[in-house]
């Protein structure tokens, strides 16, 4: 039986193409997918990649040989994807590796409604299927096989984000976007439309072997251009997408970054605005400041694992309207508890519009401690190096440990959070204190352990 595991990661599928999977392998996950989904119908979308558009009529052909009807959308964003499966109620599979290089490609699946499929959710027994029917063949599926349909959907899609922020009386705003050669080239010029917004596009034409920089904005190198532009051209916010346009990424007036987290504050205090006393979920990475805004706005905050299918699983259990995770995903509740960064840039422009104060001035109030940022460390023997860690800090007066995901441990002053990576042999360290000196010294006592 073929070995699958490293190619479908723990939420998603991703590998290169074509020395890890191909066509004839997306058609077999194609067909594993409507099975374990039993599905009558799907939707499959694409982003911009020179492989996506066959690996995703692939996958279509395979469904469809299972008896499902398909729903093309064709180019799209990873939360134009999810609107459609929650629009049309359909299960629905994206064709994207997000920010990773040129040669990668993935499949991000959900079931209908844009509920996750990870690996308790289903992912294992599409893998297992996946695995089988590469080495036996795919067996003879439905009496007839399913229809093939083109849709565009980027038009609802632009329509239903508009529908849940107002931005009717917001200030005209001079906004950058880097769209990384990724797909807010194609969503942002429709979701904008029509707006009080003078747009300064960044790398809009879809390319999907990057040529200007990798689009991933959360690596500080890959938002120097969008900083440069802002400043040159006097704007009042820039925005950058990754290479899928799920996540979205802010500099402020001076080119300065704005934290996720501050970024999931203010929203979390404008959902609390229309949603009185609710819940909003934030991932154990986020700042301190998070859950004390929501406390401050009513909101009762719930502290989570990392990862879409943690987020999204906690929102429908708890009935929360908004999560935000470190990474710049954000998750409403009006969206299929999906992950939409562009119904994020809404709020950040509505609410930068509806004040005279400049960005930093506005996103200043929800930025209160100091941070590392995300660290990464190759470690052969994770496990080992996060015990020692631990040791290191065990008995030290008022500190405590938690193990939610990976170890978290936390003082008065500062907290730390060590995670291995699902999929690397790495360590992931980040770290929050009251002020920069408390960040370098807790930051250089860890990795003086984790890198011995």
């Amino acid at each position: 039986m073929a070995d699958l595991s490293q190619l479908v990661k723990a939420y998603d599928v991703r590998g290169v193409v074509p020395d890890q999977w191909d066509e004839p392998l997306a058609e077999i996950f194609g067909a594993a997918f409507a099975t374990v989904t039993d599905a009558t119908a799907i939707v499959v979308g694409h982003d911009m990649r020179p492989s996506s558009p066959g690996l995703s009529a692939a996958f279509a052909r395979g469904a469809a040989s299972r008896g499902a009807d398909v729903t093309e959308i064709g180019l799209c964003s990873t939360d134009e994807l999810y609107f459609a499966s929650g629009h049309l109620d359909l299960p629905g599979a994206m064709f994207t590796a997000s920010h990773n290089p040129a040669r990668y490609n993935g499949i991000k699946m959900c079931r209908a409604g844009a509920a996750p499929i990870g690996q308790d959710t289903g992912l294992a027994d599409i893998r297992a299927l996946a695995e089988k029917w590469s080495e036996t063949g795919v067996p003879a599926g439905a009496a007839e096989t399913g229809i093939l349909v083109r849709r565009d959907v980027l038009d609802a899609y632009a329509t239903h984000l508009r529908s849940l922020v107002d931005l009717s009386d917001i200030r005209p705003l001079k906004v950058v976007v880097d769209a990384g050669n990724g797909m807010g080239g194609h969503t942002v010029p429709t979701v904008l439309a029509g707006l009080p917004v003078d747009l300064v596009p960044m790398y809009f034409e879809l390319d999907g072997t990057f040529p200007n920089h990798e689009a991933n904005p959360l690596d500080p190198k890959n938002l120097v251009d969008l900083q440069a532009r802002v400043r040159e051209t006097g704007a009042d916010i820039g925005l950058a997408f990754d290479g899928d346009a799920d996540r979205c990424f802010a500099v402020d007036e001076r080119g300065e970054p704005v934290s996720p987290s501050a970024v999931t504050a203010l929203v979390a205090a404008r959902e609390l605005a229309k949603h009185p006393g609710a819940t909003i979920i934030h991932n154990l990475i986020t700042s301190w400041s998070v859950p004390e805004v929501v406390r401050e706005h009513g909101g009762v905050p719930v502290r989570t694992r990392v990862g879409h299918s943690f987020i999204k699983q906690e929102m429908a259990e708890s009935g929360a309207v908004f999560g935000g995770e470190h990474s710049a995903h954000y998750y409403f509740r009006d969206f299929w508890n999906a992950d939409t960064g562009m119904l994020a840039a809404l709020h950040l422009l509505a609410a930068l519009g509806g004040q005279d104060g400049p960005l930093s001035a506005l996103v200043g109030a929800y930025d209160r401690y100091a941070a590392s940022g995300e660290i990464n460390s190759t470690v052969a023997d994770q496990a080992a190096s996060t015990a020692a860690v631990r040791a290191a800090f065990t008995g030290q007066e008022g500190v405590t440990f938690d193990e939610l995901d990976g170890l978290t441990v936390t003082a008065a002053d500062w907290w730390f959070n060590l995670r291995a990576s699902n999929t690397e042999p790495l360590l992931r360290l980040n770290v929050e204190a009251r002020d920069a000196a408390g960040v370098a010294r807790i930051r250089d006592r860890v990795l003086a352990i984790v890198r011995a």
